[in-house]
């Protein structure tokens, strides 16, 4: 027993480090680093970002969340984990399309072009995991965490704001999250890497040219 005590604190561990960056959290963290890092952006009134986090933590984390109990009695899906990748096709569908519908109301607010591009860039990238998904597993926190890299790198270059401890730190989280993934034998190496660069790559070329 003590000898695997190590080996359950560290499930624990990936667990709940798998909760708190669930891939349905990422954006919402994306847009609070935007609002706080010290850019420009920073200095929009509060009740914006009260506003913008409000409609995104209602659109694309409570909608979501509140249509798994039916697909969980219509046995569609088998757990709130949705560890299979063809259960995940639903609401990934369903996730996409919220985005999209963020994106459209966003897009009509007198805000910053900037946060325009990152939520169109974030539907974008939901798009495409959703489209690998049909073939292919990808892990979508690994997804997050590398658009959320992206996102701290984007913002320092278009702001001209050296964002150097935010970095470290996403950086970091990004190593927390792919580790979790695979210590919890959801992943293996290859679904995790994938997924880090395609959040990472999707997320800064979309901001680029949104």
């Amino acid at each position: 027993m003590t000898i695997d005590k190590p080996k359950d604190i560290l499930y624990s561990l990936a667990k709940i480090i798998a909760i708190i960056f669930h891939p349905l959290l990422m954006p919402v963290y994306g847009m609070a680093i935007i609002f706080i890092a010290p850019t420009l952006l920073g200095y929009l009134p509060f009740n914006v970002k009260k506003l913008l986090i409000f409609i995104m933590l209602v659109d694309n984390v409570l909608l979501p969340l509140s249509i798994l109990p039916f697909l969980i009695q219509k046995k569609i899906i088998t757990s709130w984990a949705i560890s299979e990748r063809k259960e995940r096709n639903i609401l990934l569908i369903f996730t996409t399309l919220l985005y999209c519908a963020t994106s459209f109301i966003i897009i009509r607010f007198p805000v910053p072009v900037f946060l325009k591009s990152f939520i169109i860039a974030t539907a974008f990238l939901s798009l495409i995991v959703t489209i690998i998904n049909f073939w292919w597993k990808i892990s979508l926190h690994s997804v997050g965490a590398g658009a959320l890299i992206g996102l701290v790198l984007i913002l320092s270059l278009k702001m001209l704001t050296p964002l150097d401890g935010y970095l470290i730190s996403a950086i970091i989280a990004g190593g927390f999250i792919l580790s979790s993934r695979l210590k919890l034998n959801l992943h293996n190496p290859k679904q995790v890497w994938f997924g880090l660069l395609a959040g990472f790559f999707g997320l800064t070329f979309s901001m680029l040219f949104f």
